[in-house]
């Protein structure tokens, strides 16, 4: 391709260029070759309900030392095994295996991870309807099912 910008096609020039170099950009990327709409877990929504089928603990990621709690849980739109993290003290006591939990994305870089927790991508926010922080709190008893 040529460098030049003042030809008489140098309009046609630019908008080729233009094409190459978007690939580069990952955000551009995703969205044309729709990968979030082929991979992701929620389907594209905000938040999503699971069964807990198992607590988790976690090492983190290095310079970090600590466990993670956290809990595998399965997808009731379409049977999906994620884990998701409790966030914040004694969260974890108020979360019992066959608990229907809603679970909400954790809001690292480009659908990532969040800092040093391992391969989780999603959070907790409430167990049983009930919002996790408000159990946390007193401020409110979880519900039997």
């Amino acid at each position: 391709m040529s460098k030049g910008g003042n030809g008489e096609f140098a309009g046609r020039n630019t908008k080729r260029r233009r094409k190459v170099y978007r690939w580069l950009s990952k955000r551009w990327k995703r969205r044309k070759l729709k990968l979030k709409d082929r991979f992701d877990p929620l389907e594209g929504a905000p938040q999503a309900k699971a069964i807990v089928l198992e607590k988790i603990v976690l090492e983190q990621k290095q310079p970090h030392s600590g466990l993670i709690k956290c809990v595998k849980c399965q997808l009731l739109k379409n049977g999906k095994v994620v884990s998701a993290f409790a966030p914040r003290d004694k969260a974890i006591t108020f979360i019992d295996e066959h608990d229907e939990i809603t679970i909400a994305g954790l809001g690292g870089s480009q659908r990532g991870q969040m800092g040093s927790i391992p391969g989780v991508r999603y959070k907790i926010v409430a167990v049983n309807d009930a919002d996790l922080q408000m159990l946390r709190k007193g401020r409110k008893e979880k519900p039997k099912r």
